[in-house]
């Protein structure tokens, strides 16, 4: 380190790699850790914030004794290299660490990642994830002590076999020999892929559920599997099918054609996208809502912390499977194409039926995609002619409710609000005026609802 360079990382200030620190503390080491957990960087003691050097005072054992304090309070033990540099009569103090090879450091039994400029804890999943990629695999390579081989289905596991051995591949071993020649089975004992692969029965650890919404909080269908994931995928897309229109082309051909109302192929890939990539370890469940225009795909686990939807959008990444050994072992059976291409081919095959591009998002402690369809389905507009007595009477509860909250609402914003057609608004509205529990007060522009006591 020299003098003109120092001043060109002032002039550049702090960032993932480059923090400032007027004096040695606490956050100093915590600074350090959050850099071993990263990609490395350098402390410079002595310097403000603004990037002013305010210099700090260094004895004959001060160096010694901060790197003594350094090594106590870390584990495992960090040694930074130091190096004292004079500007102006005023000395700066560098701290300099490499990304440590073993995941994660902490200081005082607590766990940092660096987020920009600036040190966060990490959560206890962080610490997991990290430690896990330190050593190139994932929670479901490990052993799962809760299960053994009786829990799972050697049936399934053949039944996997035959679908590889069709996609051109030969595989003789028995259902025992493949699981152990796949890891899937080490020293007789299952692991996590086992077990959520091959389950025997139902298992709360899969569950996903189902529901079909006339309204956000109107469901008028639904369902729940908690089955092995490899038999969910045709669950999950099966129920999709029951509630989304199907249009039959006729093309003067012997045989006509189908056409949905999303595209399959992309809804295929969403639906595995989700069974592979979930955090099985989380508590919570994934969830498909299907609304009359969207639908809503729901999956415990965030994107990691260096990917961005932007970079998914983009294909700017570097896939990283949550679950390896699944992810490997659904590739095998011709079940995912490629690693990392799947948000762009959903993308793509959206564009390509000239339908809206689905919303990705980080929401809550998971991942939530969103599908829509081109307009509101044509059944919207007589929805109301296949509603249940009770259907229409909790939706005619809700208006009255909504009314009473909002005097002036108009019809465009009931139907939004009800995920319902405008059309279907103005029955219900008439309908509800001719049993007299609601009036209008005033002209139609500038007038408002009046709900009848």
């Amino acid at each position: 380190m020299n003098i003109e360079k120092l001043h060109i990382i002032l002039k550049q200030g702090e960032n993932e790699r480059t923090e400032f620190k007027t004096s040695f503390n606490t956050e100093t080491i915590e600074t350090l850790v959050a850099f071993a957990n990263a990609k490395g960087g350098n402390v410079y003691i002595g310097i403000s914030d603004s990037g002013e050097i305010t210099g700090v005072t260094v004895g004959k054992e001060t160096l010694a004794k901060w790197i003594n304090e350094i090594k106590t309070k870390t584990s495992p033990l960090l040694i930074p290299d130091v190096e004292l540099l004079k500007e102006s009569d005023k000395e700066i103090a560098i701290f300099s660490i490499q990304e440590y090879p073993i995941k994660p450091v902490s200081f005082r039994g607590k766990y940092y990642k660096r987020a920009i400029s600036s040190n966060q804890l990490m959560t206890t999943a962080e610490v997991v994830n990290m430690h896990l990629q330190t050593f190139n695999t994932s929670w479901d390579y490990h052993i799962d002590h809760e299960h053994n081989i009786e829990h799972i289905s050697l049936d399934k596991v053949q039944a996997a076999i035959d679908l590889i051995n069709q996609n051109g591949n030969k595989i003789l071993e028995d259902p025992l020999s493949f699981l152990m020649k796949n890891d899937l089975l080490r020293e007789d004992k299952l692991t996590h892929a086992a077990y959520l692969l091959f389950c025997k029965g139902n298992s709360a650890l899969t569950t996903i559920e189902l529901g079909r919404f006339q309204t956000d909080i109107i469901i008028k269908d639904s369902d729940r599997t908690k089955t092995d994931i490899l038999t969910q995928i045709e669950q999950v897309l099966d129920f999709v099918k029951k509630h989304i229109n199907k249009q039959i082309i006729i093309t003067g051909e012997a045989r006509n054609t189908q056409k949905w109302q999303y595209p399959l192929e992309a809804i295929r890939e969403i639906v595995m996208n989700m069974i592979v990539h979930r955090d099985y370890r989380s508590s919570s469940d994934s969830i498909v809502k299907i609304f009359d225009n969207k639908i809503e795909f729901y999956n415990p686990g965030r994107l990691p912390e260096n990917i961005t939807v932007e970079d998914l959008l983009a294909n700017n990444y570097k896939s990283t499977p949550r679950n390896k050994l699944i992810a490997d072992f659904c590739k095998s059976m011709g079940l995912i194409e490629k690693y990392g291409s799947g948000i762009r081919r959903i993308v793509d095959y959206f564009t390509s039926e000239n339908l809206p591009e689905p919303q990705f998002c980080n929401i809550s402690d998971g991942f939530m995609v969103t599908v829509f369809a081109d307009v509101l389905s044509n059944d919207t507009e007589n929805d109301t002619e296949n509603d249940t007595e009770n259907d229409t009477e909790n939706r005619l509860n809700i208006i009255i409710d909504i009314l009473n909250q909002d005097k002036f609402i108009s019809f465009n914003s009931l139907a939004k609000k009800l995920n319902i057609s405008r059309s279907t608004v103005i029955r219900n509205i008439n309908l509800l005026k001719e049993q007299g529990k609601i009036k209008r007060v005033g002209p139609d522009k500038g007038g408002h609802w009046e709900v009848v006591k």
